[in-house]
């Protein structure tokens, strides 16, 4: 992979992005206040909306291309906001928070949505109301995601990801996987598209692969770790076969799920870690730091691999 496109015009560090799953759309949240929506297939920055009152860190798109879910980065007004892109306005709050959100999950069969809290809680919403339908109280900094299905989500803190049915999230967790001891703070977790596999990553730089059903510890992939201001963020690769990641050297990995080896490693010009994300259904991914890079197949390399095959 190399980066074919590359844009440079951000005033701060990119602090999320996210994939529209069925459009070519991508949403970014920076630290200069802006949200900024690209069409992917043209390679071209389509709008972007500041946030200077409350400021941004979280961006998730919901099941429309034209609207989009965020976090306040502001220090005194912890909401979500639904946000219309279309005309730049709020279509509704979501109050409950008391402290910074640090994780954001949306169900893509539902309209609902999950979010976790440096003030320990983690809160289950729907997007048609403004009151949250749930609140579950962790003994730590929360990691959670929706799988693809809406049918279970997950939470991430102390070591340890605990396994929630979303129809009865309120009996408590079904199951409870270990990752080997690494008691770090948990910064993202994520489930593969099948569903099959999850991925959590922590302050400490460490990324681990887990069988989603049996909870077994399938790989722990290591990289430089990250400052308690950044977010360590890894990606797979829409059929599950590679994972892509930042690390606190600002360096990208990609590593093989089958194998547990890493495959390709680039050296960037950042020295913190990028925010990352694999486009559905596409050899491309995107990574965000202080601009945001396109990274497509490099046809050079591919060619030459072609003809050893």
């Amino acid at each position: 992979m190399e980066t074919g496109m590359v844009f440079r015009d951000y005033n701060g560090r990119i602090s999320s992005m996210d994939f529209h799953k069925t459009s070519s759309y991508l949403v970014t949240a920076s630290d200069d206040e802006s949200i900024r929506l690209y069409d992917v297939s043209g390679a071209a920055c389509l709008k972007a909306i500041n946030s200077k009152k409350y400021g941004v860190d979280l961006v998730c798109f919901t099941s429309d291309p034209t609207t989009v879910l965020y976090s306040s980065k502001n220090g005194w007004d912890e909401s979500l906001r639904l946000l219309s892109l279309n005309d730049n306005k709020y279509l509704r709050y979501f109050k409950g928070h008391h402290d910074r959100v640090v994780s954001l999950s949306l169900c893509s069969r539902k309209e609902c949505f999950i979010s976790g809290s440096l003030d320990r809680t983690v809160l289950l919403w729907d997007q048609r109301a403004e009151k949250c339908q749930g609140l579950l109280r962790v003994q730590g900094r929360p990691a959670a995601a929706y799988d693809d299905q809406g049918i279970v989500f997950a939470i991430a803190f102390g070591g340890y990801i605990r396994m929630f049915d979303s129809r009865k999230y309120e009996k408590g967790p079904f199951d409870i996987f270990s990752v080997g001891g690494d008691v770090s703070d948990a910064n993202a977790v994520k489930f593969s598209n099948d569903g099959r596999l999850m991925l959590l990553t922590t302050m400490d730089g460490h990324i681990h692969l887990l069988d989603s059903f049996r909870g077994t510890l399938l790989s722990t992939y290591n990289v430089k770790p990250v400052s308690i201001n950044s977010t360590l963020e890894a990606s797979f690769s829409p059929e599950g076969k590679f994972v892509v990641s930042g690390s606190g050297d600002g360096r990208v990995h990609a590593w093989s799920v089958r194998s547990g080896k890493e495959v390709a490693s680039w050296v960037t010009y950042e020295t913190e870690p990028h925010v990352i994300k694999w486009a559905p259904g596409s050899l491309m991914f995107a990574t965000g730091s202080s601009e945001l890079s396109f990274w497509i197949p490099d046809l050079s390399k591919l060619a030459a691999y072609v003809g050893r095959k």
